[in-house]
């Protein structure tokens, strides 16, 4: 018998495609490991060896366990987009949290953000751009999210053993659920991370950095008013000797920052780039 087993590794799950072998000599079955998949989030149908694609039990596993792999798995997430905005419209944290919990029981935190919280958030800003939304509503939504992120990050119990990241906006940002949503992220992931977002002075993220003299400053700028403060605040944290990350929508590919910069970058990406920064 063929069918696909998962492995859990820190906050990841990984897929392998095993068979049942009878041992004769032990009187019982053992596993063999036909293919290593990889990520449950990241396995598609033709990942899987033809011969054993279309077995009713594989077809069935992927629907229910990966992310995007198959047309039942969008239609999920789609439900799970939808009912995200009803439940951040009106306000009810506890069940967004409950979305959450039942979509990660077969995905990852970083799919959840990627793929549910981030696009319904975005939608509802263009609902609101469009006037179907009140900003009241946009604000509830908004005060929701960043409620649900909250709660997401006190579940977590990861030991903070890796490398400390402040997380900063310039002064005048007041964007802050994309810092909330990175900094639990970043957590799950064992960093220690703090986060000064939404809008502090300069001189409060400099004085802050001297007291918990972090390994890496990420620096997150939203609005476009916002990116000639941001090379300030960029320069006056070099001036520190400590490595500077920036992102955010405002920020562009053309040369505005002297440092490390992420662009429309997915979660896993940013995280590549701290651990090269940070070899933690």
């Amino acid at each position: 018998m063929v069918y696909i087993r998962t492995k859990q590794a820190k906050s990841e799950k990984y897929m392998y495609l095993v068979k049942s072998v009878w041992d004769s000599k032990r009187g019982t079955s053992r596993q063999e490991t036909i293919k290593y998949l990889g990520k449950a989030s990241e396995v598609r149908p033709e990942d899987i060896p033809s011969e054993y694609r279309k077995s009713p039990k594989i077809m069935a596993f992927l629907a229910c366990n990966t992310a995007y792999g198959t047309a039942e798995s969008e239609k999920a997430a789609r439900k799970s987009r939808n009912d995200m905005r009803s439940a951040l419209l009106a306000g009810d944290a506890r069940n967004a949290l409950g979305i959450y919990e039942a979509y990660c029981k077969t995905s990852t935190l970083g799919s959840f953000y990627e793929s549910i919280l981030k696009p319904v958030m975005y939608d509802v800003g263009e609902m609101w751009a469009r006037g179907n939304l009140s900003i009241a509503d946009e604000h509830v939504a908004s005060n929701t999210a960043a409620r649900l992120v909250a709660m997401i990050g006190r579940k977590s119990s990861k030991k903070m053993c890796k490398a400390k990241i402040l997380i900063c906006v310039p002064n005048g940002e007041e964007h802050g659920l994309g810092c909330s949503i990175l900094q639990s992220f970043l957590q799950d992931k064992g960093y220690h991370v703090f986060n000064l977002s939404p809008s502090a002075p300069a001189e409060t993220v400099i004085h802050f950095m001297k007291e918990s003299k972090p390994d890496l400053v990420l620096v997150s700028i939203t609005a476009k008013d916002n990116i000639l403060t941001g090379q300030r605040l960029v320069q006056k944290i070099q001036r520190r000797g400590v490595p500077v990350l920036v992102g955010g929508q405002a920020v562009g590919c053309n040369g505005e920052f002297a440092c490390g910069v992420m662009t429309g970058g997915s979660l896993e990406a940013t995280l590549r780039t701290i651990r090269s920064m940070c070899r933690a």
